[in-house]
């Protein structure tokens, strides 16, 4: 995803957050997007690894990851995820892991009905969201109609709209493809298009297993799940 990026020029980075919780590697991960010019903001599991949440929110495969991966953190990258914001605005448009009306809640955008929920909490044309790692479109007319697509593709931002955008996850996809999902976004353009890209599947499968995390997480990246 990084190298397809950079390859496109881009010149600033957009991380919705859990940069780290089901993958084998989370220093590894904190570091290369620490090191990035990067908006940043907080997910669920990044403050679960960061002491700074409940684990009984989890269910017990999520729950034991957490802990596992609190256990990998130095504390310098501890500090570093505590530290992040839950909600965000950058060139335009507002940046938040589950939803902006209740961003600590930690709710999913998965129906029409989920995305009109939000169009109210924030003030910006655009928002970009994650946590259910299924890419999504909302769009509300000015009229009041809403739109709604899941899938890859490009949507443009007209003046008689606005936006939430669920740009999926890169690490673990739930739209039953396990190939990666990112968006590239356009300022200047307007324009968004959610892009997936290959990955080696079945080596991070092979290094779930190898750390000692629970082998569903490895699994259900065969299947995109």
């Amino acid at each position: 995803m990084l190298a397809g990026l950079d390859a496109l020029g881009v010149r600033r980075l957009i991380c919705l957050g859990d940069l780290v919780g089901y993958g084998a590697d989370p220093g590894r991960v904190v570091e290369i997007i620490g090191s990035r010019d990067a908006a940043i903001v907080a997910g669920n599991h990044d403050r679960a690894a960061a002491g700074l949440m409940d684990l009984e929110w989890f269910n017990p495969y999520a729950r034991a990851a957490a802990e596992w991966t609190a256990g990998q953190l130095r504390a310098d990258q501890s500090a570093y995820l505590g530290k992040l914001p839950v909600v965000a605005e950058e060139a335009g448009a507002t940046l938040v892991h589950a939803s902006p009306h209740d961003p600590e809640g930690w709710p999913y955008l998965m129906s029409p009905a989920d995305g009109a929920m939000a169009f109210p909490a924030f003030a910006t044309r655009l928002c970009f969201v994650g946590h259910s790692h299924v890419p999504a479109v909302w769009t509300l007319r000015v009229d009041g109609r809403l739109e709604f697509r899941r899938g890859v593709g490009a949507t443009r931002l007209t003046p008689d709209a606005r936006l939430v955008v669920n740009v999926g996850s890169v690490g673990q996809p739930r739209d039953g493809d396990p190939t990666a999902v990112y968006a590239v976004w356009d300022a200047e353009l307007g324009e968004v298009e959610i892009r997936r890209a290959p990955y080696d599947v079945h080596e991070a499968r092979r290094r779930i297993y190898r750390a000692g995390l629970p082998g569903i997480l490895g699994d259900r990246l065969l299947a995109g799940r």
